[in-house]
């Protein structure tokens, strides 16, 4: 990971509303909970936006689907408000088949007509072969829908036009920062709120059971992008590739 040039968040920037669209709950735990707290703490509005409601995520063939997910709904309610979220959307798709097909980009879009975000937070629709959980099919297939939203169809009138029958009307994304990329190009210094990322993870038990081996596992992730992205030693920080989109 090299980021020579990369710059470092601060917060009044001007982007006061950002909307984090991922496939699965806790998937915005893991690669951005520090930053969410982070924008959250400055003042910044986030709403989250889960593709799927988790129902795939359990390792027993006797969890009936229906009952998964409204567990992890509610784990990733309760982990959002640990960073200051109060508005988490679920567009029901389900877990493990996600492609970037028309119909979630119109969905897509409407969040984003509805939300009017600054600014888009998202997955990497390309795969990194260092970190290959991060490239869970449905992660590829959530990243490339929402930049398809971003750009073109969220600001075109002339997409989905059912959405503009049901009032929604356009709106542009200003930037977009996309999650575990081989090239990130902006750190957000996650040290002072690395135990709310923690503590935001422990809320998916389902998942993570009692997550007494969550900062073992997420400070050195934390520490290697804060050393890559040049922040020095003792610091932590997650990591985005800055996609301007005016």
């Amino acid at each position: 990971m090299a980021a020579a040039n990369a710059k470092i968040y601060a917060p009044g920037d001007g982007f006061n509303k950002v909307l984090v669209v991922v496939a699965h709950p806790d998937d915005v735990d893991f690669g951005a909970a520090g930053t969410v707290a982070t924008l959250t703490a400055a003042g910044v509005e986030v709403v989250y936006c889960m593709v799927t409601s988790g129902d795939a995520g359990s390792p027993d063939p006797n969890d009936l689907p229906e009952d998964l997910a409204a567990v992890r709904e509610r784990e990733q309610r309760a982990a959002a408000a640990v960073v200051g979220v109060h508005d988490v959307r679920f567009l029901g798709y389900p877990d493990g088949t996600v492609t970037a097909s028309l119909e979630l980009r119109r969905d897509i879009s409407r969040v984003i007509r509805q939300v009017q975000p600054d600014r888009i937070i998202c997955q990497s629709p390309e795969r990194n072969y260092d970190r290959i959980y991060a490239s869970h099919p449905d992660h590829l297939a959530a990243g490339e829908a929402t930049i398809c939203a971003v750009y073109p169809d969220a600001r075109n009138h002339h997409a989905h036009r059912e959405l503009m029958a049901e009032g929604h009307l356009p709106h542009t994304v200003r930037e977009i920062w996309i999650m575990a990329t081989t090239d990130p190009n902006l750190a957000v210094d996650t040290t002072e709120v690395f135990d709310r990322k923690v503590a935001a993870l422990k809320c998916h038990a389902s998942q993570v059971g009692d997550g007494e081996h969550l900062d073992g596992l997420l400070r050195p992730w934390g520490e290697g992008v804060a050393k890559a992205m040049g922040l020095g030693e003792g610091r932590l920080a997650e990591g985005f590739r800055v996609v301007s989109t005016p």
